[in-house]
């Protein structure tokens, strides 16, 4: 019991730095989409989700009932992404619909498919808890469009940070900016081996 205490202790500490750090250096994201975590657990895969957030250029992120969560697998990554809190998904809706952002959810088994539809340019989509899903009724929310990532396996599952990693990637295939308004590049390294004939 003692070590689970310590562990959340330390992980709140953490995100405490990396928040203040979030504070006076994150700038909205190249790209006009919306993540919103809704309840996901506070270990790995938040941090796993702003890393690719910042590579794929996210506008921000929001977290729907998430105090704090393990800012290390961003790998840095949290400093960069723009991201608010939220007690419940309700409030998140109100303040992004009021923005003009359209919601979609991803679930297994609907007849809309990513990569055979189009999102809209300002997308909020949302990745609900690993085992649990997300933390509101859809049919409170008839206008929410609901979408599946094709799987051809027998589990049709995928980890929470791999499903946004997919999301971010389709969002930036059809709306993307050329990387050149990006940051700059960093060069390839060059092996020994290429260099050598």
């Amino acid at each position: 019991m003692a070590r689970r205490y310590n562990k959340r202790l330390d992980i709140e500490t953490r995100y405490e730095q990396a928040r203040r750090r979030n504070l006076v250096s994150a700038k909205p994201g190249l790209h006009e989409y919306i993540l919103v975590l809704d309840g996901l657990k506070p270990d790995f895969n938040i941090g796993k989700i702003f890393r690719a957030a910042d590579a794929f250029g996210a506008r921000e992120i929001h977290l729907v009932g998430v105090q704090a969560f393990n800012p290390d697998p961003a790998k840095g990554s949290v400093r960069w992404v723009k991201f608010y809190h939220h007690n419940d998904f309700s409030s998140c809706y109100k303040k992004l619909t009021e923005k003009g952002y359209v919601f979609m959810v991803f679930e297994p088994g609907c007849s809309k498919l990513l990569g055979s539809c189009s999102l809209e340019k300002k997308s909020a989509f949302v990745m609900g808890h690993e085992e649990f899903g997300i933390s509101f009724d859809r049919s409170d929310y008839p206008d929410i469009e609901a979408i599946s990532i094709p799987q051809w396996g027998h589990v049709q599952s995928l980890n929470v940070s791999v499903a946004a990693s997919i999301v971010m990637y389709e969002y930036v295939r059809q709306h993307g900016k050329p990387i050149s308004e990006g940051l700059p590049q960093k060069e390839a390294g060059v092996s020994r081996r290429s260099v050598q004939k």
